[in-house]
């Protein structure tokens, strides 16, 4: 493998991952109240709660997407344009 195909591929996983996290959000805003009482049934929570847990793994998601998707797309953008 190459190294364009390789900043292809983190490029896509990171507009992919992006978009996972788009409709989590658009779910979680939108979907509310529905979204709350399927989990709650499966798991007793408060709404308090619930909104911590869904805060909480967004944030990680998107820590996690940043730092094995978009930072090597970058490092690998910045090292392309040295070779030049």
């Amino acid at each position: 493998m190459n190294w364009q195909k390789a900043r292809r591929i983190f490029g896509i996983c990171t507009l992919l991952n992006y978009g996972v996290l788009i409709v989590w959000f658009a779910l979680f805003s939108l979907g509310y109240d529905w979204i709350y009482r399927l989990h709650s049934s499966w798991f007793p929570m408060s709404k308090e709660n619930y909104d911590v847990a869904n805060y909480l793994a967004m944030a990680t998601y998107k820590i996690l997407v940043l730092v094995f998707n978009l930072i090597p797309y970058i490092a690998l953008r910045l090292t392309a344009s040295e070779e030049k």
